[in-house]
């Protein structure tokens, strides 16, 4: 364990997907823990740069999770603010929170590189959750999930990984500098993800591959945020296009291990009755 555990931890992001799960983990250590959220006690807001100097008092490292993504417009600008904060108020460690095949996400990285801070970045695949804790979730329980994309595969990661990358980089010597690129061990395709959560739930769970426009169209029809909707189709119109078809080993660099299966993960959600 680091000397830097002995500050507090900021998690930003810390009621997210990846950042709860952080943050469950290194309070279960024992470790001091600070939530960045705008509902904190101390709250954090990507969006109002006054929040950021109380978070950032006295804390030794951060888990750096951007909300939405560090693909949106205007992130690579936040990150360069965040990090001259972060340098000037004594952070030893950061550890961000990255995607693959995303330019603007890896502009962020090279901010963080340079940021004079020990780092490490963890550079993620789609996240599996995505089909139990966001988005997907709702049209996997109605039967139906249609999305645009077609047959590129994905070799999607468990966010319990992530955490446990995450929490190792934050508390761990050996990682400082270290880029882990973090995938399952395995591709599919978005048809294949949907089946095999069929085969866990015992349902019949159709895909529909749609066109990028009439996707868009549907999700503003919902009232889903234009920046979200923009998002989105960014991710499945432009990243999703085969630049990512490919597995990494960087569970196995960090932690020793192979990552989680995306079976593994639809039996275990299934079991928790998440798409009941």
């Amino acid at each position: 364990m680091t000397t830097t555990t002995q500050l507090p931890i900021l998690v930003l992001g810390g009621t997210g997907k990846t950042g709860r799960r952080v943050a469950a983990q290194l309070t279960r250590r024992g470790l001091p823990v600070r939530i960045g959220s705008r509902s904190a006690a101390t709250p954090f807001d990507w969006t109002d740069r006054s929040t950021w100097a109380g978070a950032l008092d006295g804390v030794g490292s951060v888990y750096l999770s951007f909300q939405p993504d560090l693909a949106v417009p205007g992130a690579p600008d936040d990150i360069r603010a965040f990090v001259r904060a972060a340098a000037a108020a004594g952070v030893q460690r950061l550890v961000l929170l990255s995607g693959r095949g995303e330019p603007e996400a890896e502009q962020c990285e090279e901010m963080v590189r340079r940021s004079g801070i020990a780092w490490t970045i963890v550079r993620c695949a789609w996240f599996a959750q995505n089909f139990s804790e966001d988005y997907l979730v709702d049209p996997v329980r109605s039967g139906e999930v249609a999305l645009p994309t077609g047959d590129v595969p994905e070799p999607f990661v468990d966010v319990d990984d992530i955490a446990d990358v995450a929490v190792a980089a934050l508390t761990e010597d050996g990682h400082v500098g270290e880029l882990y690129e973090l995938t399952g061990p395995r591709l599919l395709t978005f048809a294949d993800a949907v089946a095999e959560i069929g085969a866990a739930t015992g349902r019949e769970i159709a895909f529909v591959p749609v066109a990028v426009a009439d996707y868009a169209g549907a999700l503003a029809e919902y009232d889903v945020p234009a920046e979200v909707v923009s998002l989105l189709t960014y991710l499945f119109g432009t990243v999703l296009d085969g630049r990512n078809a490919h597995v990494s080993d960087g569970v196995r660099r960090a932690l020793g291990r192979e990552p989680r299966d995306f079976a593994d993960f639809a039996k275990a959600a299934a079991t928790q009755g998440v798409w009941a």
